[in-house]
């Protein structure tokens, strides 16, 4: 195999590989690092239902380039010739794009919640987020909200 198939192949796993490193999170437990030690207003709510929901997974466009890179490496080992084998190398980095976004967005998919809560003023509110904690219509919960972001919490 020669250095630079080699070298291609290297870099396409390591971009594979950063897909996961670069999803960011939607859980009520996770904060990032802009908002610790940030103040948040608290609001107290009673649950008024609970609805599950898939948040989508990413789009960064790292799954399409990695796949690419891979489709074109093992596409040009198809094909007699210069010309087949640049055919190949074309058809198998559009088809290695195309699996490799829908990787990405599967891989990045997660599991949610649209939680509905009649705050104690009586307004209604309701936030989407990971479904890594468990909340009943008629809990007790609070709402934390600073920039930008709202999260349910027991």
């Amino acid at each position: 195999m020669k250095i630079s198939t080699r070298l291609a192949i290297a870099s396409a796993l390591a971009a594979t590989a950063a897909i996961t490193g670069c999803a960011s999170t939607s859980s009520g437990s996770v904060y990032s690092g802009g908002q610790a030690r940030q103040e948040q207003t608290v609001r107290m709510g009673v649950v008024e239902s609970v609805r599950q929901v898939s948040i989508e997974g990413s789009k960064s466009g790292v799954g399409t380039i990695a796949g690419g890179a891979i489709g074109g490496v093992a596409g040009s080992n198809i094909g007699g010739g210069n010309r087949g084998s640049a055919v190949g190398t074309i058809l198998g980095a559009v088809a290695g794009g195309i699996a490799g976004n829908a990787i990405e967005q599967g891989t990045t998919k997660k599991q949610g919640l649209e939680i509905t809560v009649k705050l104690d003023n009586g307004e209604l509110r309701a936030i989407t987020q990971e479904a890594d904690e468990s909340f009943r219509p008629g809990e007790r919960v609070r709402l934390l909200s600073g920039g930008g972001v709202t999260r349910v919490t027991h």
